[in-house]
């Protein structure tokens, strides 16, 4: 959120959709009430250390770091928060003083808080847990506009791959928080604290909802819940009418996750980076994720239409049918994050395959620039676009690396092309020794190695391997080929170096 916007909230003052808290030490119950009313109603923004009247009071910045802590843990304790949910605060400063806020996203369930239900009514949270009417109507509120809450009263255990997939999901879990409370939780348990095993209010129906079958189900029973289901992934660098290669999925979304963001991998290259700890990320997986998140966890089920993910010559483009809040062109400017499948996308978050809600479109615009030089589009209406531009070192080339395959042998497979492209190269193709890079010596996939090495003369082996989907015994093996035929060397040591590309 912009500063601009935050100011606009602070002067517009509270509402529906807008919550001040003064809390500036320490967080009060009457928080968590305002995060299940929101939930409960048209979500909102939270912020902390303001006055009800809009005055900045601010939160004390020794007590920020607690107050964050507090605030996840307790979303996440299934004993307070029903179903648990992954949310976390932000920082902003207004005047020098510190603000907390989060922006809460309407759920799909009845968001309970201490075991009651709230609702939001202008600028205040009710307690209707002793409404049936009130409650009910809420129940079908909630239940018309997500179909991920449709509730398969026979489907079973043995409908899901459980077995396979909650270790994964355990450690996933803990890997991203460490004192996650699914590490010991029964299955059972994990699935009713997200929100996948439920009961229908108004009908007394009980058992697994389409959330549950699409994130952990066998192929078979996903396709009776959701005929339409598939994400077609595609390569259309030489042939545009068809396809250069294509994989089809229709597993539930933990494994499609992991088989859509292969593809890519597969198809892409992956330039070095340093972030601003100067550590090495790999920008490519940073898009990528949430790319494929969005595809995978923000569509309309029970549309027939698949989602696709398309890689060209200079884009990805991904598409998927969805529920339009406010169709145009989106920026981090102007985007207020609605989650089309909220239990499918907090247990995403909470696997770490899927950021906190808003952030998904800041982590777009931030690494697509350093990754291509451009930013993605952003366009939504009843097909969702996503558009995200790749970097000039050619996708065709790594096509075309990638089909001589991992087993390609410099020397066995290029031994007649390097001997007459370089013994000729020497009479036509050289000025002064020095070898021509357009030359028949240097096959593609050694081209785009040449080119990651002019990009960034510090790169090593491991990185240029991961770039191009070759291991990094083969990458060593070219390396020294490129070194022998002229067209690279090595200056200084080995740790420390750099590559200089004789051209």
């Amino acid at each position: 959120m912009t500063n601009e916007h935050l100011e606009k909230l602070l002067r517009d003052g509270e509402g529906i959709a807008v919550e001040f808290k003064k809390n500036t030490v320490e967080l009060g119950n009457t928080v968590f009430e305002t995060v299940s009313s929101f939930s409960n109603r048209y979500g909102g923004y939270l912020l902390l250390g303001v006055n009800d009247d809009g005055a900045v009071l601010g939160v004390n910045r020794s007590s920020a770091d607690s107050i964050k802590r507090n605030f996840i843990n307790t979303l996440n304790n299934p004993e307070r928060m029903t179903p648990t949910m992954y949310l976390s605060l932000e920082e902003a400063e207004i005047d020098g003083k510190l603000i907390l806020y989060a922006y809460v996203p309407v759920s799909s369930q009845i968001q309970m808080f201490a075991h009651k239900i709230y609702d939001r009514n202008e600028d205040g949270d009710f307690d209707i847990t002793g409404s049936v009417d009130l409650v009910a109507q809420l129940s079908i509120r909630k239940s018309s506009s997500f179909t991920e809450r449709k509730v398969f009263p026979y489907a079973t255990t043995e409908d899901l791959l459980l077995d396979e997939l909650m270790p994964l999901v355990r450690n996933m879990a803990v890997t991203k928080q460490p004192d996650h409370p699914w590490r010991d939780m029964p299955d059972m348990e994990i699935l009713q604290s997200a929100g996948l095993y439920e009961k229908d209010r108004v009908t007394g129906i009980e058992g697994f909802n389409l959330a549950a079958i699409m994130l952990f189900g066998r192929e078979n029973v996903i396709q009776q819940a959701s005929p339409g289901y598939i994400t077609d992934c595609l390569l259309r660098i030489q042939n545009l009418d068809r396809y250069d290669d294509r994989e089809r999925v229709d597993c539930n979304l933990i494994q499609a996750f992991d088989r859509c963001m292969a593809f890519i991998r597969k198809h892409t290259i992956d330039p070095f980076y340093l972030d601003e700890d100067m550590r090495n990320v790999s920008v490519r997986d940073k898009i990528a994720k949430e790319l494929v998140s969005n595809i995978l966890v923000h569509r309309e089920f029970s549309s027939s239409m698949p989602a696709r993910i398309v890689i060209e010559k200079d884009r990805i483009v991904g598409e998927n049918w969805s529920r339009s809040l406010r169709p145009g062109h989106l920026d981090p400017g102007n985007f207020e994050p609605y989650p089309k499948n909220p239990i499918i996308a907090r247990f995403f978050v909470n696997i770490g395959n899927a950021d906190t809600l808003g952030s998904g479109v800041r982590n777009l615009f931030k690494y697509s620039k350093p990754y291509s030089g451009a930013n993605p589009e952003l366009i939504e209406g009843d097909v969702f676009k996503t558009i995200i531009p790749l970097p000039k070192i050619s996708a065709d080339n790594v096509l075309a690396a990638a089909s001589n395959g991992d087993s390609t042998d410099y020397d066995s497979s290029t031994n007649s092309g390097t001997n007459s492209g370089t013994n000729s190269g020497t009479k036509d193709g050289t000025k002064d020794g020095i070898t021509d890079l357009g030359s028949s010596s240097v096959n593609p996939t050694k081209q785009v190695i040449l080119e990651l090495m002019s990009a960034n003369p510090y790169i090593t082996a491991q990185e240029i391997a991961a770039s191009i989907g070759k291991n990094k015994r083969w990458v060593e093996s070219s390396i020294s080929a490129l070194k022998r035929d002229g067209f690279i060397m090595r200056t200084g040591p080995n740790k420390g170096g750099h590559w200089e590309v004789i051209r």
